[in-house]
């Protein structure tokens, strides 16, 4: 694979609610591509996934190298240019989501699509530990959750996260970007519509789905 493919290469840990009743030892994660990434306002056709599950966490851009082993909050935060909020569209090859842990890591990460929002804040601009996050579609309310149930503080998913990669060597680089996981639980994708995603007190992320 040529580096030119890789998003700057980035990384889904998943730790809600949906990754415990899998595998509750470990969260899980894998690697995202250029082709993951599209544009907030893009329209998605439900004929380009398989059975997808929509999910909204945290995203973090990178302003310098994060590698553990021994990676602290201290160090992310320092790494850490600026987080924005993003979607991400998981989706499995295997029939019904009955998957298990290796079957998630031979899918990286069920991983189908990424969404972007267009507010980037500081983290000193934020509450990582308590934002609440509100999926809408067409307008209605669909699931809530709160950044604190990603392993407490998404800061701390990506500590896990640099330090988990480690025993393979791998690192993050400055312009790289890191979800570290769902605030709440995964939503089925089903029908065409608009989904509005919300971090309260921060920004919006939106995209249309077609059949």
């Amino acid at each position: 694979m040529q580096d030119s493919e890789l998003q700057e290469i980035s990384s889904a840990l998943r730790a809600a609610r949906h990754a415990r009743r899998l595998w509750p030892d470990q969260p899980d994660y894998g690697f995202l591509l250029a082709s993951t990434f599209v544009f907030e306002g893009t329209t998605l056709s439900l004929k380009d996934f398989i059975k997808p599950y929509v999910e909204l966490e945290p995203a973090f851009v990178l302003k310098g190298p994060l590698k553990g082993p021994n990676v602290t909050v201290a160090d992310v935060i320092n790494a850490i240019d600026y987080a924005i909020p993003a979607i991400e569209i998981i989706d499995s090859r295997v029939r019904d989501w009955a998957i298990d842990l290796p079957d998630t890591l031979a899918d990286n990460g069920s991983t189908g699509a990424v969404i972007l929002g267009g507010t980037p804040r500081q983290l000193t601009d934020l509450t990582l530990s308590n934002t609440r996050g509100t999926l809408c579609f067409d307008d209605k309310e669909v699931m809530s959750g709160n950044t604190g149930n990603v392993l407490g503080n998404p800061l701390s998913a990506v500590a896990w996260l640099a330090n988990k990669l480690a025993k393979y060597d791998v690192g993050f680089d400055a312009g790289q970007v890191i979800l570290p996981g769902s605030c709440l639980q995964a939503v089925p994708m089903q029908e065409a519509g608009r989904w509005s995603c919300t971090f309260e007190g921060w920004g919006t992320v939106e995209f249309d789905v077609a059949e």
